[in-house]
């Protein structure tokens, strides 16, 4: 009796042992995935739209049953567009949340890191919108098996500012950057070559840091060096200074930048005659993004944003990945990942090598306070 007893208590102690790892999968009744998203810190306008757009696709999908028979728990935590509070969230969510599926991060400079921590965990993570292509690429080069995003990356995005620049008949750029900041410096680096190689002339170029408020020095040099257009591909509060900082100086050159632009927060004022990359537009005819348009706004009474539609695309592909797979496997929901073939709000995705989608970029003018749709370029 007493070995029959004493094995019966080394099985259940194996059982809560093997319950209680992280991340382990197949347990509980519903499937967890968590949303880390910019609440708080410099960009709190995109974890908003991330979150809002994340949490409406989870609703919806458990209003049809959730995934794999099971309901869909949103774990929501913030991680700030700033590394070590992302790495904060990715531990706490994975550790004590015992998460292994993450939507997330919105940054650049936030989702290198923990993807770094996803990979080596097994947790398969999407990021909305970080377009640094060495968010899903290991140091070798190689491709990280359980990192995907559901953006374009900024190869083509810098490529498709630099061929809209040339085909509106601008010859001469200037271009200003944050050196510290991944997705900025990136984007930079890739209009250059490729506004150079489409034969354009790069005039000038100047970094600052992201706590500058004061961008005067710069402005007088890009006003005597008579560019066409001034690049700026940073986010929306520092698009917010510049351009209002340039206008003041009398700034002639046409302001150009990426998606982070993208905010309900951008000063259309200070932005106007603008242009910049995006994954969707709202005027889109197509029956699905009228479908979305129409859902967020009636669920938050506003018009989603590309961060808000990136979210919602990007949660979805989870799901749909972990229905495809058939089972709450970290492992089988990666490869299931990869061969998907879906029709998003952002356009119809699949996934290349490097776990990018392959789909459109459209670029957006700001003109008399009003954000439009100019043109659609493919890749």
């Amino acid at each position: 009796m007493k070995t029959r007893i004493a094995v019966f208590v080394m099985l259940i102690v194996a059982l809560l042992v093997t319950a209680c790892q992280p991340g382990a999968a197949g347990s509980g009744d519903k499937i967890k995935i968590a949303i880390l998203a910019p609440l708080s810190g410099p960009v709190p306008t995109f974890g908003v739209s991330t979150r809002d757009g994340a949490l409406l696709a989870i609703e919806e999908a458990n209003a049809k049953g959730g995934v794999l028979g099971k309901q869909i728990e949103a774990v929501v935590a913030d991680s700030q567009c700033t590394p070590d509070p992302a790495v904060n969230a990715i531990n706490k969510v994975y550790e004590q949340d015992k998460v292994h599926y993450v939507v997330g991060e919105v940054c650049s400079s936030a989702s290198i890191p923990i993807s770094e921590i996803a990979e080596k965990n097994k947790i398969v993570m999407i990021s909305p919108t970080s377009t640094n292509p060495t968010v899903t690429l290991n140091a070798d080069g190689s491709t990280k098996k359980f990192v995907f995003r559901a953006c374009f990356i900024d190869p083509f995005q810098g490529t498709v500012m630099a061929k809209f620049a040339m085909d509106k008949g601008f010859k001469t750029a200037f271009i200003m950057f944050d050196q510290g900041n991944d997705y900025v410096r990136g984007l930079a680096e890739f209009f250059e070559k490729a506004f150079t190689e489409a034969g354009g002339t790069i005039v000038g170029k100047e970094s600052y840091t992201k706590t500058d408020t004061d961008f005067s020095a710069i402005l007088t040099k890009v006003a005597d060096s008579k560019a066409e257009v001034l690049f700026v591909p940073d986010y929306y509060n520092i698009i917010n200074l510049v351009g209002a900082q340039a206008k003041e100086k009398g700034v002639t050159a046409v302001m150009m930048g990426g998606d982070g632009w993208d905010s309900a927060d951008l000063d259309l004022s200070a932005a106007d005659g603008g242009f910049y990359s995006n994954h969707y537009s709202p005027e889109d005819t197509r029956p699905i993004v009228q479908e979305w348009v129409a859902n967020y706004q009636k669920k938050y009474n506003s018009v989603p944003d590309a961060l808000a539609t990136l979210g919602y695309d990007a949660t979805s592909l989870m799901i749909a990945a972990i229905a495809k797979a058939g089972e709450d496997d970290p492992t089988k929901v990666a490869e299931a990942m990869a061969g998907l073939e879906y029709e998003a709000v952002s356009g119809k995705i699949t996934f290349d090598a490097q776990h990018n989608p392959i789909k459109s970029a459209v670029v957006l003018s700001v003109s008399g306070g009003k954000i439009g749709f100019d043109a659609s370029v493919a890749p």
